[in-house]
């Protein structure tokens, strides 16, 4: 298995990139596994973070009962 990130020589996350971090959240916004994601533990690390990260500056939501409808 190889890390799609790894691959395309990814070196920084940036949180204020919602439509790229939504691909590695689940359907409640969740943070997927690694597994799922296909990623190595590095950058998995680094999504998480940046998912995090983005949750705490109103970015995205925690939950989906958060999503305006």
């Amino acid at each position: 298995m190889h890390c799609k990130l790894c691959e395309d020589n990814v070196s920084h996350i940036d949180y204020k990139s919602t439509t790229f971090l939504r691909k590695y959240v689940t359907a409640q916004f969740k943070i997927s596994t690694s597994r799922r994601n296909e990623l190595c533990a590095k950058h998995q690390r680094m999504i998480a973070n940046a998912i995090k990260l983005a949750r705490f500056m109103a970015l995205m939501p925690y939950t989906r009962n958060q999503t305006v409808r």
